[in-house]
C-alpha cells in the first residue's frame, strides 16, 4: 500500500501527519504537486514535482494509484477516477470518497459551479478547523487499523 497526496492544496498540517504515520508505520508516503515541496529526510517519503498546468498533479496520481492505494485530496474528480481504479480517496478533513458517495459530490460540485459561473457569490469552504485535523486523524488511523497497519 501506497499513500498519495494532492500536495498543491493539501494543508501542511496534515502533511506533518502522514510524515509521521509513513515512519511509524514504515508506509510509502509520495506528495505529488507543481511545485517543489520540502519534505524530512525518510526512506518512507517524496515528493514528485509535476510541470505546472491544469491538473498535472492529478494526472500524474491517477497514473501512478494502484488499487489499494490511498490518496489523500479534497479534489472530487480526482477522487472519483482514483475509486475507479480501486484506490480509496480522503479528504483533508477526514471524510472518505466511496462509490456510494462520490456521484453526490460531482452532482455538487457541478451544481455549485453553475452557480458561481451565473454571478452567485457561494462564499468558499470554511477555514480549516482543528477539528478538522481530528477528524483526518481519526479516520486514517481507523483505515489503518483496518488493514492491519500497527
Amino acid at each position: 500500500m501506497q499513500i498519495w497526496v494532492d500536495a498543491d492544496a493539501c494543508p501542511n498540517v496534515i502533511k506533518e501527519i502522514l510524515f509521521r504515520v509513513a515512519d511509524r508505520l514504515r508506509i510509502p508516503v509520495t506528495l505529488v504537486a507543481n511545485k517543489l515541496l520540502r519534505t524530512p529526510p525518510s526512506q518512507f517519503i517524496k515528493a514528485i514535482q509535476v510541470p505546472a498546468g491544469f491538473d498535472a498533479a492529478d494526472r500524474e496520481i491517477v497514473l501512478l494509484a494502484q488499487a489499494g492505494d490511498l490518496v489523500i485530496t479534497a479534489d472530487i474528480p480526482l477522487a472519483a477516477e482514483v475509486l475507479e481504479k480501486g484506490a480509496h480517496a480522503l479528504n483533508p478533513r477526514g471524510e472518505f470518497y466511496t462509490r456510494d458517495n462520490i456521484q453526490q459530490h460531482l452532482t455538487m460540485r457541478t451544481f455549485m459551479e453553475t452557480l458561481r459561473g451565473s454571478g452567485v457569490d457561494t462564499g468558499g469552504p470554511a477555514s480549516f478547523s482543528q477539528s478538522d485535523r481530528h477528524l483526518f486523524a481519526k479516520q486514517l488511523d481507523r483505515y489503518l487499523t483496518q488493514l492491519g497497519v500497527r
